[in-house]
């Protein structure tokens, strides 16, 4: 189950950065071949629920994810999301923490723990380092898009 993290500083208040990074849909600009439907009501909130399906046709696969903790960031303290990936095929956990930097920046660090049902273990390394890229390119993406 390979874990992965990286950091970013971006040029954004924390909640501007937050928002960005925790507005699911535009996850799916950021993410090749990827649609995203949420299936409970708005505002997000910790039991928010939502659905990555990557891939095409037969060879799409769905993650499934649920807000378990949200805290916004507030009053110059970090804000904390976590979800837990609830699929047949995904599983595993991802964390977004976006900390308040100087001159009105924000550092956000990202975590993720993933693992593919019925992929063995050997597969790890290519499955983390192709993770690393494509969640470090989805954040960089978001960052930079109003």
């Amino acid at each position: 189950m390979p874990t992965i993290s990286f950091e970013r500083t971006a040029p954004l208040p924390p909640e501007e950065a937050w928002r960005r990074l925790t507005d699911w849909p535009r996850h799916a600009d950021a993410v090749p071949l990827t649609r995203i439907r949420v299936l409970t009501p708005a505002p997000t909130r910790a039991g928010t629920r939502f659905v990555a399906r990557s891939g095409v046709g037969p060879f799409a696969v769905d993650d499934v994810m649920e807000v378990t903790l949200w805290r916004p960031p507030a009053g110059g303290e970090a804000g904390l999301c976590r979800l837990e990936k609830r699929g047949r095929v995904v599983l595993g956990w991802a964390e977004i923490e976006v900390h308040p930097g100087p001159g009105g920046h924000s550092r956000v660090v990202w975590r993720e723990e993933l693992r593919v049902r019925f992929l063995p273990s050997a597969f790890d390394p290519a499955l983390k380092s192709a993770s690393h890229h494509l969640f470090g390119h989805a954040a960089d993406h978001l960052l930079s898009r109003a």
